[in-house]
């Protein structure tokens, strides 16, 4: 690195000329009084540089030949961080972020591990230099939100959802099988098959629902959150008015279902203050510009997730039943709209079919169905599930 009156610039060069456009697919921010870090989560390799202009307090990233996938402008980070202000430019193919600091910094930058063994993960470290540190309230910000210290370690939790229930019954095969009673009984073996697979490591199970009543759909979600779920399986068993329609399918949340649902919890402050155990109202800085941040940054990290999750779970479910879609389809379904857990509905297949009516009424193939989810479930873990947290 090269010491300049106005400018000190670093060149990180990723390997080479990525030749096809890069997207900045995500963003995690962990601010702290002393060093907040900066994780840019990038589609490919491509080359960028830092520069800081220490007579302003400014640090600037640019990356070359890249583009977000996500909206972040003028967006602060209150004072209890030495970065105070995030903003971005798009200059041509240039993607460039400018950080306003406090005090005199210095930066490093390396690269992480991707969890998805895919892509370039780049970290941007801001060190504040120790005489121009000032004392304030630490607050650390992981997976684009804050969280509050856990005086207990946290339990993993996996939330189950039986679909319909009580006076909804959901569909109903020829055969006058129920889709709620079907889905239930899953759900219950899933429980069962979760429980004794993890047995010796801090991991529990919820059901929405362990019996024949209704539960709406929102308070499907409010029982997730409140019992402060890591995953989120939705069961179901699928109908359509063609009697040959076959297959299982596993779905995620649409981008489109995620907009909306975005909105919905900008709007509800009161009923929707914490996001992943963030208390979005205890943030020094209120501005409805970070809220809607976080909340997008956190939605476009989770239905990521939730589509690797689908994705082993489908690949899993494709051993024991034939697959109606072979990929994860994205639909705006109400119970996959938490915006910080990552969530799938599974259609385990058509209860209107008559063939597989008979076949999701029988109890050893509702066995072979939670342990096509349960494979799943524990292939994701293995692979995607960050340890230590």
């Amino acid at each position: 690195m090269r010491r300049l009156l106005a400018l000190l610039l670093i060149l990180f060069p990723l390997v080479s000329f990525a030749a096809a456009q890069v997207f900045l697919e995500g963003m995690l921010i962990q601010p702290s009084v002393t060093d907040t870090r900066l994780t840019f989560i990038l589609s490919d390799k491509t080359y960028g540089k830092v520069k800081y202009f220490p007579a302003t307090n400014r640090l600037v990233i640019e990356f070359a030949n890249t583009y977000k996938r996500f909206n972040l402008q003028n967006t602060s980070l209150g004072t209890a961080a030495n970065v105070r202000t995030i903003n971005t430019q798009e200059a041509g193919d240039v993607l460039r972020f400018i950080f306003t600091v406090s005090g005199k910094v210095h930066w490093t930058t390396s690269f992480l591990p991707s969890s998805s063994g895919s892509g370039v993960r780049l970290q941007l470290e801001i060190i504040s230099d120790k005489k121009t540190v000032k004392t304030a309230p630490k607050i650390t910000l992981n997976k684009v939100a804050v969280i509050k210290a856990q005086k207990t370690p946290h339990e993993f939790t996996v939330v189950i959802d039986a679909g319909h229930g009580g006076k909804d019954s959901g569909a109903r095969g020829l055969g006058g099988t129920e889709e709620k009673n079907i889905v239930l009984s899953i759900a219950k073996i899933l429980q069962r098959k979760i429980t004794a697979e993890f047995a010796s490591q801090p991991l529990r199970v919820v059901l929405t629902r362990n019996g024949d009543y209704f539960v709406p759909l929102r308070q499907r979600l409010k029982l997730a959150r409140k019992g402060k779920a890591d995953l989120f399986i939705a069961i179901h068993a699928d109908a359509y008015f063609e009697r040959n329609a076959t297959g299982a399918s596993v779905y995620a949340l649409s981008q489109h279902g995620a907009s909306n649902e975005a909105t919905r919890w900008l709007a509800q402050q009161e009923n929707y203050s914490e996001l992943g155990g963030v208390a979005l109202n205890h943030l020094q800085d209120r501005d409805p510009m970070l809220r809607s941040v976080l909340v997008d940054l956190a939605q476009t990290a989770t239905i990521q997730d939730s589509i690797r999750l689908g994705s082993k779970v489908l690949g899993a479910l494709d051993s024991v039943s034939s697959l109606h879609y072979n990929h994860v389809e994205r639909a705006p379904f109400m119970v996959l709209k938490s915006p910080d857990i990552p969530s799938v509905l599974v259609e385990t297949g058509f209860i209107t079919n008559p063939f597989e009516e008979k076949r999701l009424s029988d109890s050893g193939y509702q066995e072979k169905i939670a342990q096509a989810l349960l494979d799943g479930i524990r292939l994701y873990l293995r692979e995607y599930a960050v340890k230590g947290e």
